[in-house]
This record gives structure tokens, C-alpha cells and sequence, in this order.
């Protein structure tokens, strides 16, 4: 349990710090004294670090065309350093997910494969599937002040995703992230989910703002309904494939309303 004295000192600069490098992989040190459990009051600020994460892929992408790159080019760079930042953290929780859920027989079976550091076919054709639809979602999405609203709003609600999932999926194993960081709180829930909203409705025009978010919460809400049934919970793994599903639907669900506009 948190000491209720360094509770009361810690502000949101703190908390964007523990999110900041629980996220990427940027030089980041945790605060003096940072305890496990501390994580789940700092993922109200989750999202703030995905809005970052996407304004950086969003400048990326504008600085290639700029430079005479063609969409195609600027989309695979804008994912690049995506990855770069985040040392493709998520990435490796999907891929971990497919081979554990692909490969396993039983809950315990694939909580196990889960955690085998090597590569298996599934991990592999996942990640680089979702990769080239995200690419070429972003692609497909050309304009300039779009993409770079809806990696915005993607990288927001996706990480928002996380903070839900960690609320309401209990954790499939006691030793896990899950366990150790603690479900967060309904407020800290609601403001994640809050900041979320907000940087969709401001990057976004309304209707593509609402596409956004319905697609985030419909990936998110698919690993959900499949980790619960496959392992009985949630893990880290869990946590990065949610994210990832629900950063490629949005971008899916931009490209079609826009395409329907």
C-alpha cells in the first residue's frame, strides 16, 4: 500500500514521470521511493503519454512529405519512430499474446508461453500484419492535419484502453503486472478516459472524433472478450495488445469515415 505521506506530496508531474517511463523507452528514471503499486494512480496519465507519442509520429509524417517522401514512406516512418520510442513495447505484448494463445491448450499452458522471450510463428504474422495495416491506414489518410489528428487521438485512446482494462480484468496470475500494480481507481479510470475524449475532440472534426473512439473501444473491447476467455484475465501482454488493437481500429475506423464522408 502507498505511504499516505508521499500520497500527499505527489502531484501529476509525478505521475506523468511513472507513466512516461513505464511507456517508452525514453531516459526516464522512476521517482525515489516508486513503489509497483503506484502505477495504477499514474495511468490516469496514460493517455498524455500517447498524445506525445502520436504528436511525435504526426511530425515525423509531415516532416517526410515535406521533404518529398511519398505517403507511403512518410507512414512507415511515422510508425518507425513510434516504435523507436517505445522500444516497440506493446509490439512485443501482442506478439507474445498470439503465441500464447495460439500455441497453448490450456490457461496455464499459454500464461507460460506468454513468457517465453522467443518468437513463434504466430507472434510473428501478427505483428507484422497489424504493422502494415497501420501503416497503411495512416497511408490511406493522406492529409496531413488528419493523420497527424488521428495518431493523436489514437495514441490517446489507446492508452486510455489500458488504464480500463487494468481496472476491470482481474489479473490472470498472481505474480504478474497486473497483481502487482493494482486495478487504478474509478476516477483515475474516468480521467484517463476524460483526456482521452478530449484530445479526440479537439484533433479531430466531431464525426471522425466519434469514429475514433468507437473504433479504440471496439479493438480494446475485442482483446478483452478474448483474453477472458482464453486465459481467464489480464497480464502486461495483455495490456500491450489492447493497446494495440485499439490504436489500429481507430485508425481504421478514421480511414472509413472519412472514406464515407
Amino acid at each position: 500500500m502507498n505511504d499516505p505521506e508521499r500520497l500527499g506530496v505527489r502531484d501529476w508531474r509525478w505521475d506523468l514521470r511513472v507513466a512516461a517511463a513505464f511507456l517508452t523507452r525514453l531516459p526516464i528514471r522512476l521517482p525515489d521511493g516508486y513503489l509497483p503499486s503506484d502505477l495504477s494512480r499514474a495511468s490516469r496519465l496514460f493517455p498524455v503519454v500517447g498524445l506525445g507519442l502520436g504528436l511525435a509520429a504526426g511530425l515525423i509524417f509531415a516532416i517526410a512529405l515535406e521533404l518529398g517522401l511519398s505517403p507511403l514512406l512518410a507512414a512507415i516512418a511515422a510508425v518507425a519512430v513510434q516504435i523507436a520510442l517505445t522500444g516497440a513495447l506493446h509490439e512485443d505484448g501482442l506478439g507474445d499474446l498470439a503465441d500464447g494463445f495460439g500455441g497453448g491448450s490450456t490457461p496455464e499452458k499459454k500464461l507460460e508461453i506468454m513468457r517465453d522471450s522467443r518468437i513463434g510463428i504466430y507472434a510473428l504474422v501478427t505483428v507484422v500484419l497489424t504493422l502494415i495495416a497501420r501503416i497503411a491506414a495512416i497511408e490511406a489518410l493522406e492529409d496531413t492535419i488528419v493523420v497527424l489528428g488521428a495518431l493523436l487521438a489514437a495514441g490517446a485512446a489507446s492508452r486510455a484502453a489500458m488504464v480500463w482494462l487494468m481496472r476491470y480484468l482481474e489479473p490472470a496470475r498472481p505474480d504478474g503486472l497486473g497483481a502487482s500494480a493494482g486495478r487504478p481507481e474509478q476516477q483515475n479510470v474516468l480521467i484517463a478516459a476524460a483526456i482521452a475524449a478530449a484530445v479526440a475532440l479537439l484533433a479531430l472534426e466531431p464525426r471522425l472524433a466519434i469514429a475514433a473512439l468507437i473504433g479504440s473501444v471496439a479493438g480494446a473491447f475485442f482483446i478483452v472478450a478474448l483474453a477472458k476467455r482464453q486465459i481467464g484475465g489480464q497480464t502486461g501482454d495483455v495490456l500491450g495488445a489492447a493497446q494495440q488493437a485499439a490504436e489500429l481500429c481507430c485508425l481504421i475506423a478514421v480511414v472509413l469515415a472519412v472514406a464515407w464522408s
